[in-house]
């Protein structure tokens, strides 16, 4: 049986429970297991497959997508693929980098994280990014990738249960929040996304 390791309020871990919990896999979840030490940067998740280990939260979503034939998640088609591949990226590098240094000040309250101007330029990029979401679901009137849910979904659907989680002031995007109370209506984002925890 798969075995995914790593605490389970992780955000990364969260998004390889929720994949497993769309693509119908029977896991078993872990914090601790000697194959972390093979993730040289130290961090979780880790999966073990069999003889398998993979680190990095979005190649394991896309390895289970792909070994267990998920194509609705993840379409073979090259370029439903590459739409899906392209959101998957993006919130991996620009959404990630925006909310950073906001969200380890506010909820974490790390002290190396105290400079209020780094503070205010993140949340100002981090509001940005939420509104390359808003006009990007605008145009597809449903979910990030297309019409339908797919892979994509998940990391997004978990930076935007962290947007909404962080107590600051922040603007309205109508279309972002009826996207949040559609994937509300996903029994597993309840589980592992929409659950309380930022």
């Amino acid at each position: 049986m798969l075995r995914v390791l790593g605490k389970a309020s992780s955000i990364n871990v969260r998004k390889v429970l929720w994949a497993c919990e769309e693509i119908g896999i029977a896991y078993i979840r872990a914090d601790e297991g000697p194959e972390l030490a093979q993730n040289p940067n130290g961090l979780v998740p880790v999966i073990v497959d069999g003889d398998f280990v993979l680190w990095e939260s979005n190649s394991i979503i896309r390895y289970l997508a792909n070994k267990w034939n998920a194509v609705g998640l993840l379409p073979a088609e090259p370029r439903a693929r590459a739409e899906v591949d392209r959101w998957i990226d993006w919130q991996a590098t620009e959404f990630n980098s925006a909310w950073r240094y906001a969200f380890s000040a506010i909820v974490r309250r790390n002290p190396a994280f105290n400079d209020a101007s780094q503070i205010e330029a993140s949340r100002t990029q981090w509001t940005k990014m939420v509104a390359v979401l808003e006009q990007r679901l605008a145009q597809t009137g449903a979910y990030v990738a297309g019409a339908s849910f797919t892979l994509a979904d998940i990391p997004i659907g978990l930076s935007i249960n962290r947007w909404f989680m962080t107590p600051m002031v922040r603007p309205s995007f109508a279309t972002v929040e009826a996207y949040y109370e559609r994937l509300s209506q996903r029994p597993a984002f309840r589980a592992h996304g929409r659950n309380g925890i930022a």
